[in-house]
């Protein structure tokens, strides 16, 4: 049995203009007061992190292991949330998405997408020259306005549109697969892989690759209302990486899942600071740790209420009570028989 590591913290939510949110070095400095060990690095911001620099300079990549490690941190992982959200846009959407990118490439989503392919490919070789083994994005979504069926689906659209999918993605999956690391999809409302169903889908669309795996998050099955545990079960083979971020579903006589077009704060599902909302982290830590996952738990700090200092605060504490280091031999060996193969067999009748 493995006891996962953590706890870790994704720095996207924090990074900003002011000490000590506005270097690597600072924030660092700032996390490891709160008690975190590990952080997972976003890519897109160049006041923490030069993804063309990690990309083909090991040197760099030294310099960031060393300005972690005098905080006594490390990097967990890097993420290419914004840049995968690129890779797969409705049109729908091209103006909203368009922020994501540079400004050389916007107005032109083919541009757009090919930059988003570009950066995939650098995170590749940026986590080797990290020595990391996993990383995080988004699938991004060709498919997500037809979500409700209405109007009528039209016949083999949603095939069509996950083998498009798949196609942007392999080349991808491939590169990463060269670079030995998992790209670890979170499974995200708004996105193509927002669920079970159609992470399948996407599996099946890439022949079942080795590095599509998946960024666990409990926090989107609750406003789903999907069951997260069972989803552990299904396919712990498969997740890589853990977001450990609360939410709560209090449904109401005006909204549901859907959310009635209501702010974050007046939605039937919102996200919460750790142990504010509704998931049962003890169950899956519990369930984490009987399926040897051996991976970060990762505090993503997201709450429409509490100040992200507090949040940050609790939750190093909460990540480490909940870790559960698993135990190196049976809790009822004091009661060993002393049976031996001999007395087995004859026990048995042999």
């Amino acid at each position: 049995m493995k006891t996962l590591k953590g706890p870790a913290i994704f720095l996207a939510q924090f990074a900003g203009d002011e000490a000590p949110f506005n270097s690597l070095d600072s924030i660092a400095g700032w996390v490891a007061s709160l008690g975190f060990k590990g952080v997972q690095i976003p890519t897109w911001d160049k006041r923490l992190f030069d993804l063309e620099q990690a990309a083909k300079s090991p040197e760099y990549c030294a310099q960031i292991q060393a300005t972690l490690a005098k905080h006594g941190l490390v990097a967990t992982e890097l993420s290419t949330h914004l840049q995968g959200q690129l890779v797969a846009v409705h049109p729908a959407y091209d103006d909203m998405f368009d922020g994501f990118a540079p400004e050389s490439v916007r107005g032109n989503p083919k541009a757009r997408q090919a930059w988003a392919v570009e950066q995939l490919m650098m995170a590749a070789q940026a986590s080797k020259n990290l020595g990391l083994n996993a990383h995080a994005t988004f699938s991004g979504a060709l498919l997500w306005p037809y979500l409700y069926p209405w109007p009528q689906r039209p016949a083999g659209l949603v095939e069509k549109g996950f083998e498009e999918l798949a196609e942007r993605w392999l080349p991808i999956l491939d590169a990463f697969d060269k670079a030995g690391v998992d790209v670890c999809y979170e499974i995200h409302p708004g996105e193509d892989l927002h669920d079970g169903a159609t992470f399948e889908r996407f599996l099946a669309a890439v022949d079942n690759h080795p590095r599509a795996n998946i960024l666990f998050d409990p926090s989107h099955f609750v406003l789903q209302q999907l069951d997260y545990l069972a989803f552990i079960d299904r396919y712990h083979a498969r997740i890589k990486m853990f977001h450990v971020k609360d939410a709560e579903f209090n449904p109401s006589a005006q909204q549901g899942v859907y959310g009635g077009y209501e702010s974050w704060v007046n939605r039937a599902g919102r996200f919460r600071s750790l142990g504010d909302g509704q998931v049962d982290f003890k169950q899956i830590f519990s369930k984490f740790a009987a399926y040897d996952y051996d991976g970060w738990a990762v505090l993503e700090w997201e709450c429409c209420l509490k100040h992200p200092e507090v949040g940050a605060a609790e939750g190093a504490p909460f990540i480490q009570q909940h870790i559960i280091k698993v135990t190196e031999r049976a809790f009822d060996d004091f009661a060993k028989s002393g049976i031996d193969e001999a007395k087995n067999r004859r026990i048995l009748g042999l």
